[in-house]
């Protein structure tokens, strides 16, 4: 196993990263193993150094506060997969987003002028407000200052073992990304 999954010190999945940058954070004294492989990566008659396949964060890294990127995937994960308009929640494959004042009319692509929306609602708005179009908006989109975290697993059903006590099966895991 060449990834190992990072735990939030409330031994939640947080991210997955590489063994070596695991091994850095373990020497760094940024997470404790959790997990291990009987892989042996180092020994001397005084230390034996296994694998690690799960580590948990020691602390919470609070840094400095960065504001949420604009992109597609996340302005989808604040609407939560719902389409603005009909309020029927899809997979990421069947959304696209919307500019609710269209660019010929002066809309910019932004947080506020951008919303999920299914192909079937944006066919029916096409070039114009939602107003002019007959449409309601299901919430006025704003800039989030925050997104939840979430954690795509792109293992299908080889998900490794000893990850299986930590990750939530309450989410579908997903063969080839994101939520669709």
């Amino acid at each position: 196993m060449s990834q190992v999954l990072v735990l939030t010190p409330g031994m939640e999945p947080h991210r997955i990263v590489s063994w070596q940058k695991a091994i850095n954070m373990l020497f760094l004294g940024k997470v404790e193993v959790v997990e291990e492989t009987d892989e042996v990566l180092y020994r001397s008659m005084t230390l034996t150094i296994r694998m690690p396949s799960v580590v948990r964060l020691l602390r919470f890294f609070r840094g400095i506060k960065r504001a949420v990127k604009f992109s597609r995937i996340n302005v989808m994960t604040r609407d939560k997969f719902t389409c603005q308009y009909c309020a029927v929640k899809k997979k990421m494959r069947e959304l696209n987003y919307d500019h609710v004042v269209p660019r010929h009319l002066g809309g910019r692509t932004n947080w506020e002028n951008i919303v999920t929306s299914c192909y079937p609602c944006n066919a029916k708005k096409r070039n114009r407000t939602p107003d002019q179009a007959g449409m309601t908006l299901l919430s006025t989109p704003v800039k989030p200052k925050t997104l939840p975290i979430t954690v795509h697993l792109n293992f299908g059903t080889n998900v490794p073992e000893a990850w299986a006590s930590y990750v939530y099966w309450n989410v579908a895991l997903e063969e080839d990304g994101p939520p669709e």
